[in-house]
């Protein structure tokens, strides 16, 4: 297929700026994949949709204040984006056109401080050195807090660089970052932890899984004693995640990676849900492409390969994840998901039309459109039974 199948044009103002109060009191679109039939509800009506004995598997990763600013020693600005932190620089050979798809560690693994970024500021070659400061936007009023030396290590594709910091960010991250927004996002957001979802732990993200922002504990609890159980995988989700596809045809497209775990305990869960007949429920994409490869590529099987693995059995495992789901993909793992309204060209979009066919995504999305959904990370929900 056409990378130009999967656009479409949405209206400004619907492009959600602010997360909406409370959680669940987002809209709902639900979308039922048999009967082709909308519906329109309001978030906290999941309940109606879930049954006991189903599975929900959120993403655990917690976004960490990963946008820096400061200085280069020549006075000009510079903006650093932290992406993900590479363990061996000597050995990373991202640089060579490979996307950068190659093995790294989550935050806070103890690896050297490293780190692939986005970088803005003119002039930023290898050796170039950066002062970092706090953010005048950041909220944080540090006592004079000592001076953080990033230096510029190495060019990467797509504008990227390798950078190193000559103390662990650990120790300075939470004084001197500030929470990255999507670009689509101009509102500054007042409390960093509506980007969070709250059950959010395992820091390492530099973007939410933003499916699970319409939850709250009291939903959550009423979903417990409904008999539905709640399981976590973690998917560090990048900044990839909001690039639109550029090839003309979307099995061209290099597929970023990202770093997941996904627990023998969790597996042994899904796997007994599903002989259970019970159903496995992703919130967000992450989840789904975690879930998914779960199921395929980390057993060894070939994703695309119709014939692997007919029945549906989840693996434990922990590394890179870049499964690519489009239509043809058939899904092993995911009985149904719960998703935001995603972005034109994007890979996300790709994976909900691969899942729910994409003349009923298509329709869904123009009928949200038309009754003014909210969009995109901070936007309305969409749930796919």
């Amino acid at each position: 297929m056409n990378t130009s199948d999967f656009d479409y044009t949405l209206p400004p103002e619907l492009i959600a700026q602010t997360p909406i109060e409370p959680r669940d009191s987002s809209r709902l679109l639900v979308v039922h994949r048999a009967t082709g039939r909308l519906e329109h509800r309001v978030f906290r009506d999941i309940v109606e949709y879930l049954r006991p004995g189903d599975l929900l598997v959120a993403n655990d990763s917690r976004v960490i204040p990963a946008r820096l600013h400061g200085r280069k020693t020549t006075g000009g600005q510079v903006e650093i984006l932290l992406l993900r932190p590479v363990p061996d620089p000597k050995g990373f050979d991202g640089m060579l056109g490979d996307n950068g798809n190659r093995a790294r560690k989550p935050f806070g693994s103890g690896v050297g401080e490293t780190w692939e970024c986005l970088v803005g500021g003119k002039g930023l070659r290898p050796g170039v050195q950066v002062l970092l400061k706090p953010s005048s936007s950041s909220g944080r009023s540090p006592t004079e807090p000592e001076t953080i030396v990033a230096t510029i290590e190495a060019e990467l594709p797509e504008g990227r660089r390798l950078v190193s910091f000559d103390r662990p960010t650990a120790e300075w991250l939470y004084d001197l970052g500030e929470t990255p927004l999507p670009p689509y996002i101009h509102t500054p957001l007042a409390d960093g932890e509506r980007y969070q979802t709250v059950y959010s732990r395992v820091e390492g993200s530099a973007a939410s899984s933003t499916a699970g922002l319409h939850f709250t504990p009291e939903l959550l609890l009423a979903l417990r004693e409904q008999g539905v159980g709640l399981a976590f995988v973690t998917l560090h989700i990048g900044l990839d995640t909001f690039q639109p596809v550029k090839a003309e045809r979307i099995e061209d497209h290099p597929m970023h990676s990202e770093w997941a775990t996904l627990t023998t305990n969790v597996a042994r869960q899904i796997n007994e849900t599903t002989l259970r007949g019970g159903r496995v429920i992703a919130v967000g994409t992450t989840a789904v492409r975690t879930l998914e490869w779960a199921a395929t590529g980390a057993q060894g099987l070939d994703p695309y390969d119709v014939e692997a693995c007919p029945w549906k059995r989840t693996a434990a495992f922990e590394g890179e994840t870049n499964l690519f789901i489009r239509p043809s993909y058939r899904f092993r793992a995911v009985d149904a998901m719960i998703t935001n309204f995603h972005l034109p060209r994007s890979t996300l979009l790709m994976l909900v039309s691969a899942f729910a066919g994409k003349e009923l995504i298509d329709r869904a999305y123009a009928e949200a459109i038309e009754r003014g959904y909210r969009f995109y990370s901070f936007g309305d929900a969409m749930v796919i039974v």
